[in-house]
């Protein structure tokens, strides 16, 4: 495939609030549109998503191999760089081949994704996104191993790992809404088991990576009667392949610049369970996660409603969320259009 040319531009975009994990806060996600044209004048968008929190590429890094790559060879560039190219392609194919798939396709079921503060403040949360239509909860734990200085805006709970957070979500939205619980591998072994041990009465869906390693995982795993998902442990087909033996989690959660592109999704799906979840991700990313979380199907609820967190977006045609599902935009291609104005605004 011939390209006419090709763009990189870094940009960010702000949230609402901030965002709390155990790996600390943000207040704004950089991201990287690449945007390819080819000789027929058809555009691809794709998106990537530097990991900077967990030691991964840099933004000044993506950037740089990106613009050394032009939009076509993937091999040796990191796993963020990797998935904005096969996006971008994704993105062109269905663009020439006329592929109208997010008219055609089933919308996404999607989980809340409630962001740390104090009970109150994240059961509040939690009904308004129930109001919404949303019936499954992911609450992030492990924040009282945060630095207080990059927690100026967290109001620390009264007993620790978020047991009070769990019990105060769990009381709002019922008995019957599905609850998971992500703690960033913030969590030693001793303090995992102790915690998931007071968790199990409140009837959690699951565990994303309380710990960090397959082989404390495994562990866990057999000290628990809460189902874990990898995040951080499994990036690539070996490790998913290593976590299945050792029986070191039920599920995995997939991250497109995390594993490097849709293609290398759908291969950890095939060896273990996963659903997609975003890496607070942009417009062309969520669209991309979307069709990959409607390839995987299942019966787990998605965490690809992140754009509610955002205060302002860089699209004029994206996803829709809807009664807690996720609808792609019509059009071909991924559907995503690119608001000029809004991008310049938010360009880095």
């Amino acid at each position: 495939m011939q390209l006419a040319s090709v763009e990189v531009i870094p940009y960010a975009l702000p949230f609402k609030e901030p965002y709390v994990t155990a790996r600390g806060e943000l207040r704004q996600r950089e991201m990287v549109l690449l945007r390819v044209r080819d000789e027929d004048g058809v555009v691809g968008l794709g998106e990537a998503v530097p990991l900077s929190l967990r030691g991964g590429a840099t933004l000044e890094q993506v950037v740089r191999e990106l613009e050394a790559a032009e939009g076509q060879e993937a091999e040796g560039l990191s796993a963020p760089a990797r998935c904005a190219v096969a996006t971008a392609r994704m993105d062109l194919l269905g663009k020439r081949t006329s592929n109208d798939a997010g008219a055609e396709n089933e919308a996404v079921p999607c989980n809340a994704t409630l962001v740390a503060g104090s009970p109150e403040a994240v059961a509040a949360e939690a009904k308004r996104w129930a109001e919404d239509g949303f019936a499954t909860f992911k609450l992030k734990l492990g924040t009282e191993t945060v630095k207080k200085s990059d927690m100026r805006t967290f109001l620390r709970s009264r007993e620790p790992h978020g047991l009070e957070q769990v019990r105060a979500v769990r009381e709002a939205v019922g008995s019957g809404a599905r609850i998971r619980v992500d703690a960033n591998e913030a969590w030693d072994l001793e303090t995992a088991k102790r915690t998931l041990a007071e968790l199990e009465p409140f009837g959690i869906e699951l565990a994303e990576q309380p710990v960090g390693g397959l082989e404390a995982m495994a562990e866990l795993a057999a000290s628990t009667s809460i189902p874990l998902a990898a995040d951080e442990s499994v990036a690539t087909l070996a490790e998913a392949e290593r976590a299945v033996a050792l029986g070191a989690c039920a599920y995995s959660g997939i991250k497109l610049s995390k594993v490097g592109g849709a293609e290398a999704a759908l291969a950890i799906a095939d060896v273990l369970p996963a659903y997609v979840t975003s890496a607070l991700d942009g417009p062309v990313g969520i669209a991309a996660a979307a069709r990959v979380a409607q390839d995987i199907g299942g019966e787990l609820a998605h965490g690809l409603a992140t754009q509610r967190l955002f205060a302002s977006t860089i699209a004029s045609a994206e996803c829709d969320i809807r009664d807690g599902m996720l609808h792609l935009p019509p059009g071909p291609g991924l559907g995503v259009e690119i608001d000029e104005d809004a991008l310049q605004a938010h360009r880095l």
